[in-house]
This record gives structure tokens, C-alpha cells and sequence, in this order.
């Protein structure tokens, strides 16, 4: 009888643990504000540009759907993304393009990758 029970809660023990994993692998955030420019993420990663001298070239990528992301001052680079479909968030940070900005919104950290779903952003000094 001890045997039987054994193996059944070692089995309900094995079953459970694809519902704890898929549990676990949602991260809901958490909601901050950080300080940050707003870069071309090719031109970034790719060439190191950045600064005033390239904001006509950040202008121009993020109008033909090259991502706009926001780095900040400990070289963090955090990508703007969206709880809804297909929705960018360019058109929201291309008037920034190469300036600082303060965002608010819910940060997520999922493999290795920095995301922020912005709420408000605005210029900053």
C-alpha cells in the first residue's frame, strides 16, 4: 500500500511540474521610471552611432521600421513593446530620437532582453 501511494504522489509530483514551469515563465513586471536616449537600435549595435550628429539617420531608420529603443546612462538597453498585436512603438519615441527621455512604464527582464511597455515618456533634461 505504502509503495502505491508513493508512486502516486511521485506522479502527480512529474505532472505538476510543467503547469509550475509554464507559471513561472510569465513575468509581470515591474513598473519603473527611467532616464535614458533614444537610439537607433541598428545604427547603435552596428556602427556605435549616436548623438545629435545622427538624429536625421535616427529619424529616417525609425520611419521605415528600423526599432527605437531607449539606453541609459549604465548602457542598458531597454526595447519598447506593446501588449497589443503589431502595435510599434516608434511613432511614440521618433520625435525624441537621439534626445534623453523620462519613461514610466512595466519593465520585464526575459532572456536577457530588456523591455519596457511604456506609459507616459517626455522629454528630459
Amino acid at each position: 500500500m505504502l509503495k502505491r501511494t508513493l508512486a502516486a504522489a511521485a506522479v502527480l509530483v512529474l505532472a505538476a511540474l510543467p503547469l509550475s514551469a509554464q507559471a513561472m515563465a510569465h513575468d509581470a513586471g515591474d513598473k519603473v521610471t527611467l532616464t535614458g536616449t533614444v537610439i537607433d537600435v541598428n545604427c547603435y549595435t552596428t556602427h556605435q552611432q549616436t548623438g545629435a550628429a545622427h538624429k536625421a539617420c535616427a529619424v529616417a531608420c525609425a520611419n521605415k521600421g528600423v526599432g527605437l529603443a531607449i539606453l541609459t546612462s549604465d548602457g542598458t538597453i531597454y526595447m519598447p513593446v506593446s501588449s497589443k498585436p503589431a502595435d510599434s512603438q516608434n511613432p511614440r519615441l521618433v520625435q525624441f530620437a537621439e534626445g534623453k527621455v523620462k519613461v514610466t512604464g512595466m519593465h520585464r527582464h526575459v532572456s536577457g532582453l530588456h523591455t519596457i511597455e511604456i506609459e507616459t515618456v517626455e522629454a528630459a533634461s
